[in-house]
């Protein structure tokens, strides 16, 4: 009897056998060979669920970022306003080893997005959902007096977006194995001037 594949679990696997690659050696070095090889796949095995390099990477950045809101999902279940802010916050920041590697991922999409309509617009739906939750999170903490800050929210959104994805390239350019570059210590510091009128 043959057997049975689970495609979405392949295509999972290929995710993150390039997660790795470019974690370690760089974009350029995930080619499709290597991709193959670091996943366990013959080299034509991946043809069926990715025919290029390309349509690879746009799976692996849509999945970078469904990830992030799955675990945004879990911990900002319950709560509201600053609360859920510090957590999205908080999930979003390159903190620990894994959150890095997503940020190795990202960068390398980011300028491929620059001379590329199709990656500029997945970039933008993302940046887009992001920014509704923070600007929902601001006027629920407004709403209950923790942030008086005589700024408007959609800039504050917009400060504290750009913030986040600083961190994104600050993590990326590092060397190997550094996680601590004081992000966390920085959203305190933000989020304690949005109280100040």
């Amino acid at each position: 009897m043959p057997k049975i594949v689970d495609h979405d679990e392949r295509r999972l696997e290929l995710v993150d056998a390039t997660w790795r690659i470019i974690a370690r050696q760089g974009l350029e070095s995930a080619t499709m060979r290597e991709i193959a090889t670091e996943a366990g796949f013959a080299n034509g095995a991946l043809k069926p669920y990715f025919p290029t390099k390309d349509t690879l990477l746009e799976f692996a950045f849509s999945h970078v970022f469904n990830r992030t809101n799955q675990r945004i999902a879990r911990v900002t279940a319950g709560k509201a306003g600053l609360d859920a802010l510090r957590a999205f916050c908080l999930e979003v920041l390159p903190l620990d080893e894994e959150r890095v590697n997503e940020a190795r991922i990202v960068v390398p999409f980011w300028q491929r997005a620059i001379n590329d309509r199709q990656k500029a617009a997945i970039h933008q739906q993302s940046m887009d959902e992001w920014l509704a939750s923070i600007r929902r999170f601001l006027a629920e903490a407004r709403d209950s007096g923790d942030v008086s800050a005589a700024v408007d929210d959609s800039v504050l959104a917009g400060q504290l977006l750009n913030m986040l994805l600083g961190a994104q390239i600050e993590a990326a350019l590092a060397s190997d194995g550094r996680v601590d570059f004081g992000h966390a210590e920085q959203l305190e510091g933000y989020l304690a001037l949005l109280g100040c009128s």
